[in-house]
């Protein structure tokens, strides 16, 4: 079962999830994009030994349908390219892991290194620059993958003017879903 004692919630940016908002909960940030991401996750695993890894955020919706807070349980890398050594957009060459499905009941997210304000290469339902590869770190460290994010823009040219007004929405959303169904859920 989910508790504070055995599960870390992971964030990129504070302003997302501020420590006030669950101050009894081990909540670490991560930074930025893939590589801050799969840094912080790992130092974090090694370092608390959850059982559950708790991601929560923002990202934009590829699909004008979906928005508020969204169960990820599908994960893409969107920016690998290297179609040129015969590997499909999305494919890490010579790796086993590319695409991370912890559930079936959510969508799918792709993860990269840009911010995205049009429709990119690697189809998913939403976008964001974490979720992949904390998923990858989890799927390789043997600990259970949660994925929540609040849809704050619509991956279009407005994007960043939304996602700027937004971010920061979906935290008190986070709260109830992990303390009225999570928690009790798992």
């Amino acid at each position: 079962m989910i508790n504070r004692e055995n599960t870390l919630i992971l964030v990129a940016l504070e302003d997302e999830l501020p420590r006030e908002v669950l101050p009894e909960w081990n909540i670490n940030y991560t930074g930025v994009g893939k590589v801050n991401a799969t840094y912080h996750a790992t130092k974090s695993i090694i370092n608390f030994s959850p059982k559950y890894v708790i991601n929560f955020g923002s990202a934009g919706s590829l699909n004008p349908s979906i928005a508020g807070l969204q169960k990820i349980t599908k994960f893409l890398q969107r920016d690998m390219h290297a179609e040129q050594l015969g590997f499909k957009t999305g494919e890490t060459p010579f790796d086993k892991i590319n695409t991370i499905i912890t559930e079936n009941d959510g969508i799918s997210c792709s993860s990269g290194d840009n911010f995205v304000d049009k429709t990119p290469q690697i189809l998913s339902d939403v976008v964001d620059m974490e979720a992949y590869s904390i998923a990858k770190v989890c799927e390789r460290e043997g600990v259970k993958f949660i994925c929540y994010k609040f849809i704050s823009d619509n991956a279009d040219k407005e994007a960043s003017k939304d996602w700027k007004e937004n971010f920061s929405i979906g935290s008190n959303l986070f709260k109830l879903k992990l303390l009225n169904e999570l928690v009790d859920k798992l």
